[in-house]
């Protein structure tokens, strides 16, 4: 009896340690995207880390920190109508399994949405979001969060997760971004009086 008590003991003993340490990677990816979002009012400049790639219309940055589980992350700063934009978008996982794929992007929009964010003036803000299942044969889904009740500081700031088919792979990615326009925008706005010259 008390060799089967303690084989049991053991077994759960390694159950939970195997547990915890299978969950270290979303946790530390968790705090890790928390510390990218309290960085947005600073246009991630206290983030920016070494130059990769600079191009016509935007420059790319690498992360000046460890980014958790991700395989990879990017800083990107262009411009639009003049004023400065900037993107922090990380690649969560790259798989040729569909279902795998679905998994990992319905656990990432599950750990944002209603996630609490802290940011460094010490205002907590949370995150509110609508969750599209995604669809094998439409190769593009997304999910967009956005801050509940923003200051106007971060009113503009969205975070997509998303899931995307290209070469032969399926992708998971989460994007910190500015937005002006809601999706059912489309072009720029032109007044009736211009239509009429």
């Amino acid at each position: 009896m008390k060799t089967t008590v303690k084989t049991l003991l053991t077994g759960f003993a390694l159950g939970l340690f195997f547990c915890s340490h299978a969950q270290l990677p979303n946790t530390a990816s968790a705090q890790d995207f928390k510390k990218v979002i309290r960085d947005y009012p600073n246009q991630f400049r206290h983030l920016q880390g070494e130059l990769l790639q600079e191009k016509n219309q935007s420059t790319d940055y690498d992360l000046n920190f460890p980014f958790g589980s991700v395989e990879k992350a990017v800083i990107t700063r262009y411009s639009s109508k003049g004023k400065p934009v900037v993107a922090c978008e990380a690649l969560v996982v790259t798989t040729e399994n569909f279902a795998d794929a679905a998994r990992k992007y319905h656990s990432i929009y599950a750990t944002f949405n209603n996630m609490a964010v802290k940011m460094d003036n010490g205002v907590t803000f949370y995150l509110k979001g609508t969750y599209e299942a995604p669809v094998e044969e439409v190769r593009f889904n997304s999910s967009m969060l956005v801050f509940e009740k923003p200051e106007p500081y971060v009113s503009k700031m969205k975070v997509e997760v998303s899931m995307q088919y290209e070469f032969m792979e399926w992708t998971v990615r989460v994007k910190i971004y500015d937005r002006d326009r809601e999706d059912a925008e489309q072009g720029d706005q032109i007044d009736e009086e211009e239509l009429d010259d």
